[in-house]
């Protein structure tokens, strides 16, 4: 199972519906389903409402998704993991984060994680991405040092088309 992760808004998504296409199993962005869940019912889990509960949430699903992944034998990637938590509980100066650290500990990925950077060009805010290109900027760093900390290898996504940041990711995880 193989982390995507990098910069909001550097074609994560886009890349794994490609890969999706391709037969490979996905577990989806956990912030993404928290905060569609929580707009939906008003809820106070949202990061400009409560950054601590969000995270929880995030926690949580994220957990569920690599038990799920890991109970198939076979290739999976998922959009983010538990590591960008760790990154997240520093960015956002969260009190409680040591459970975040036993959690990307106890539910180890395939130790290379692809990284999407910053990429200018092809970022958009939308419904659940709000805070802006500044911010996409500022966060590449933490969450690269997060996942260096935690003993991955990062390997750094070309920006290029899909269908050939598709094929890198492939020459990669096959050679893995």
């Amino acid at each position: 199972m193989f982390v995507v992760t990098g910069a909001p808004g550097a074609g994560k998504t886009t890349l794994l519906d490609a890969a999706a296409a391709q037969g490979l199993r996905i577990g989806r962005e956990a912030a993404r389903a928290v905060i569609q869940v929580q707009t939906a019912i008003d809820g106070p889990a949202l990061q400009w409402r409560d950054p601590a509960r969000f995270a929880e949430l995030m926690l949580d699903r994220d957990i569920q998704t690599h038990e799920a992944l890991s109970a198939v034998a076979g290739p999976a990637l998922c959009d983010r993991g538990i590591p960008d938590l760790v990154a997240y509980g520093r960015i956002m100066g969260l009190e409680e984060t040591g459970h975040f650290a036993r959690a990307a500990a106890l539910y180890r990925y395939n130790p290379i994680v692809f990284f999407a950077p910053p990429w200018r060009e092809i970022y958009a805010d939308d419904a659940e991405r709000t805070e802006g290109w500044e911010h996409a900027q500022r966060i590449y760093g933490p969450m690269r040092d997060a996942y260096e900390e935690l003993g991955y290898r990062i390997v750094e996504l070309p920006k290029v088309p899909v269908g050939g940041r598709l094929s890198f990711m492939m020459d990669v995880i096959a050679h893995a």
